[in-house]
């Protein structure tokens, strides 16, 4: 029996092969792609005759069933902008049709093209900030945000530090956007010159930018966010890349929370949808924001607040 099959709440799943043959479950301290919330019977909805559920309806069955058990996981504190997405182990077809209607719901840290990244820790005891650490470079997906990449390849931004708006914001209170706009270009700016040895950024095309965070993001305690430098886009249609890291190479070496999370999980499809026939399935986010809108970001040159996934 595949060991995800006989999972159960707070066990931890990981696995290498894009078919996801060789699932193992680890303790949740080691890197894993998913953490199960939950196990929910679809026997009274889908009887043992039921046709295999199309995409749209797997998310739909995501969103209805899987929401509560992942937010009650959490004791209710989740982030909708923050680096877990709530997703299924579906069965599949072969086990469908053998009657077997169990579905795991479970978490997982997705990158914003939607590859899966190695998640440490179980999701109850981490802070969900949707932040990466120094010296990753996410790629570019058409005119938004792609999945981590090697910097040597085109890509939209290069991280460059994690900013704790809490320590730098005085106060409980959610800090409005305008309000954590006043502080963190200069904080940004010295973590720039800091990292890149003092190079012309501007004179290069670059322009050091910052996340913002969001009332629903604060609230779950979340409130770290990522300075980073990216292109001077050269129209207002998108993002533009660079290669190419900026960081100046006689630097001490950087120091990362976790190994750092430069590649994307290959698979056959960049889902976050594990554990599903060649039909595939959808994860949702228990919310109406798409994870695409995870975060704003605003940049030392057009301190604006813009919309930015999985």
């Amino acid at each position: 029996m595949n060991p995800a099959y006989e999972s159960e709440a707070a066990d931890c799943l990981n696995w290498t092969k894009s078919d996801l043959s060789d699932v193992q479950k680890v303790d949740c301290g080691n890197q894993h792609l998913f953490e199960v919330t939950g196990k929910v019977d679809l026997a009274t909805t889908y009887p043992k005759d039921a046709k295999y559920p199309t995409d749209d309806e797997w998310q739909k069955i995501s969103l209805d069933q899987c929401t509560k058990p992942s937010l009650d996981f959490l004791s209710g504190e989740y982030d909708p902008f923050g680096k877990y997405t709530v997703g299924p182990l579906n069965p599949g077809t072969q086990e469908w049709g053998a009657g077997f209607r169990t579905l795991r719901c479970g978490l997982q840290v997705v990158g914003p093209a939607g590859g899966l990244l190695p998640s440490f820790g179980s999701a109850t005891k981490q802070d969900q900030s949707d932040v990466y650490d120094p010296g990753v470079c996410l790629g570019l997906n058409g005119k938004s945000v792609g999945d981590p990449v090697d910097c040597a390849q085109p890509h939209t931004f290069e991280i460059i530090g994690v900013v704790d708006l809490a320590a730098a914001i005085q106060g409980a209170d959610f800090p409005p956007p305008e309000k954590q706009d006043e502080v963190l270009p200069a904080t940004c700016d010295a973590m720039a010159a800091e990292y890149a040895g003092g190079v012309d950024l501007k004179g290069k095309g670059l322009v050091v930018t910052w996340d913002n965070r969001a009332p629903e993001s604060w609230a779950a305690g979340s409130k770290r966010v990522n300075c980073k430098i990216g292109a001077i886009p050269a129209d207002a249609s998108g993002l533009t890349a660079f290669s190419g890291s900026v960081r100046n190479p006689d630097a001490p070496p950087l120091t990362t929370s976790n190994p750092p999370q430069t590649t994307a999980v290959s698979q056959a499809e960049a889902t976050g949808a594990p554990l599903h026939s060649e039909e595939g399935s959808a994860s949702n986010k228990p919310s109406s924001s798409s994870s695409s809108q995870k975060s704003s970001e605003s940049s030392s040159a057009a301190p604006s607040s813009t919309s930015n996934a999985p």
